[in-house]
């Protein structure tokens, strides 16, 4: 299940909701003891939660740009080592890879597989362009050792990176974290002390939360929200320029 960044928004009139739904029953039971201990654990819980999902979509973020800059470095390499292959042969393979670099460029602006259908066409093709070229007369005699390697370091990344891009916490991680903004929002407002409401209180815990759980799953999700990993392509933007 894939939780949409813009799902935290609903957070924030809920929260509100919750906080005011507190006071009350607060209010109404004016015999009611203080649980600061309950309340910290409750709170403590709830902080942990936020950092932990936090820590964990960042160092997913993280890891998605790194496999990113090692499939523009694979493919840089398989591209130098067409020099192995007969003269012949290299034209036709040199504009099979700036056409395959294209197509891994732009995964991020729009929600799409992460190895698109012209994507595997090109990887099949230059898999059977360099393995006959390979082994043709006029080829270096460590093309097959060097080349074909390369190439398939190339085709495997694509692999690992639509595996790590479908990475995510069980949902139940996410929904928990729903149920905790929630219930720590019903928390605040019922050990809040008889009185006026003070909506500046109220509003700034609600925004406070809601706006740290988007990032979250904005983080997780970068194809959904603000966040995207886009700025990255440059790296491939570079490499295919390269190509002459």
């Amino acid at each position: 299940m894939i939780f949409h960044p813009t799902s935290a928004f609903l957070l924030f009139p809920a929260m509100i909701l919750l906080l005011e739904l507190g006071r009350r029953i607060r209010r109404r039971r004016t015999d009611a003891e203080e649980s600061t201990a309950i309340e910290s654990a409750i709170f403590g819980l709830f902080g942990l939660l936020l950092a932990f999902t936090f820590s964990g979509a960042v160092s997913r973020y993280d890891h998605h740009r790194l496999l990113l800059t090692e499939e523009a470095n694979d493919i840089g390499t398989a591209y130098l080592r067409l020099d192995l292959l007969p003269a012949q042969a290299q034209p036709e393979l040199r504009q099979l890879f700036r056409d395959y670099t294209s197509s891994r460029m732009r995964l991020f602006d729009q929600v799409g597989p992460e190895i698109s259908p012209e994507t595997e066409q090109l990887q099949r093709t230059i898999w059977e362009r360099a393995t006959t070229a390979a082994s043709s007369p006029g080829a270096n005699p460590d093309a097959t050792k060097l080349l074909l390697p390369a190439l398939n370091n190339m085709i495997d990344i694509t692999s690992t990176r639509r595996n790590a891009f479908y990475m995510h916490p069980p949902d139940v991680v996410f929904w928990l974290l729903f149920v905790f903004s929630g219930g720590s929002a019903l928390m605040a407002g019922y050990s809040k002390k008889i009185g006026p409401p003070d909506w500046m209180y109220s509003v700034g815990l609600a925004l406070a939360v809601t706006l740290t759980v988007y990032t979250i799953l904005d983080v997780e999700y970068p194809r959904y929200g603000l966040i995207r990993l886009k700025d990255r392509d440059q790296a491939l933007i570079s490499l295919r320029d390269s190509m002459k």
